[in-house]
């Protein structure tokens, strides 16, 4: 989705379909706020732009990205008539391993639940070096890494609807 300029929030309206008729659920990590909240707004944003309804997005806030992949769960559980699903994190790398870790379970986690649901759940977990690399991708000059993922949310939960026919 990303343009050659890297600006991760540029879209062609024209090529995305309208988001009216789609409920989205948005799992947001409470680890790295500033980077989180901003990702959420930028998703929010794109899938109010897209003609999305603010009534048919439901945020839940989970302690930190291990837990995206749970919470992801329990949200398709919950809410059978969702169309999709993102899940928003940021993992900055740190001294240790637990990166590696962390970065593993939650990609995989996140991988097993559009394997094995049926609600396609949009992986929008930033894995950064540092700091100003989230910064950068999270409204900074690469643009928004949670308008990616709405994007896709989007392009998705159309492919689930014209699935079903």
């Amino acid at each position: 989705m990303a343009t050659k300029n890297n600006n991760l929030s540029s879209y062609d309206k024209t090529t995305i379909p309208n988001a009216k008729d789609f409920r989205f659920g948005i799992v947001v990590s409470e680890w790295n706020p500033a980077i989180t909240n901003g990702m959420f707004q930028g998703a929010f944003d794109a899938i109010l732009d897209c003609g999305g309804i603010k009534e048919n997005i439901v945020r839940w806030n989970v302690p930190g990205s291990f837990e995206l992949v749970y919470g992801c769960k329990k949200m398709t559980e919950s809410y059978d008539m969702l169309d999709a699903v993102i899940a928003i994190g940021s993992v900055i790398q740190g001294e240790t391993k637990h990166f590696d870790y962390v970065c593993e379970a939650v990609s995989q986690g996140i991988k097993d639940l559009n394997v094995q649901g049926d609600i396609p759940v949009i992986f929008c977990v930033l894995t950064d070096n540092n700091m100003q690399q989230a910064i950068e991708r999270s409204g900074g000059k690469h643009g928004n890494k949670g308008t990616e993922a709405a994007i896709a949310a989007i392009k998705m939960a159309q492919l689930r609807k014209d699935a079903r026919f």
